[in-house]
């Protein structure tokens, strides 16, 4: 069970996109002499996002992988930050984003799943690592879902955010009335 108080407090919620977001796999090929890659995403942990930011939280993925399917997927959600570092040290970075938001990490919550975000998880106010997360994550995360990145982990993160925050209820009105 999350902390109301520390759910409230949040301004923004980072996300790893590979093994997070994704299952981890990425698909790379050629097609008419082009490198192509692909890489799958679980609608849900779409939604999950769009939901965030209509109470208010920013979102950011941050990954140390560029990707164009990476870019493609943030700009069709709408992500407030998208921070690709292209090296393993995702600090200096998403401190660069902070700065630049007027934020620090302690407004912030991270998910990740290997040990490029290890450090990262240290210094943020809510670390989380999802259910398919190397045990170096999963030991320094605060919150360890149930459900393995790409298949609704994100969807899992934000409805456990969102009903701390007290806000889960009035969310779910557009899509099903009266909340069960």
């Amino acid at each position: 069970m999350l902390d109301s108080e520390l759910a409230r407090r949040l301004r923004l919620v980072a996300l790893d996109v590979d093994g997070v977001l994704t299952d981890g796999g990425i698909y790379v090929g050629e097609a008419g002499g082009e490198v192509v890659e692909f890489k799958r995403f679980h609608t849900q942990d779409g939604l999950a996002m769009k939901l965030l930011r209509e109470d208010g939280l920013r979102v950011a993925l941050v990954t140390a992988r560029p990707s164009k399917a990476t870019e493609l997927r943030a700009r069709e959600l709408g992500i407030d930050e998208l921070v690709e570092t292209g090296g393993p040290d995702k600090v200096p970075a998403f401190s660069d984003m902070l700065k630049r938001l007027g934020l620090d990490f302690s407004d912030c919550a991270f998910a990740g799943d290997d040990l490029t975000d290890a450090a990262l998880l240290e210094r943020v106010a809510l670390p989380i690592a999802v259910a398919n997360a190397v045990p170096e994550v999963k030991a320094r995360a605060q919150l360890v879902t149930d459900t393995p990145g790409g298949h609704g982990a994100v969807r899992e993160i934000a409805e456990a955010l969102l009903r701390a925050r007290g806000s889960w209820e009035d969310l779910l009105k557009p899509f099903v009335g009266t909340a069960s």
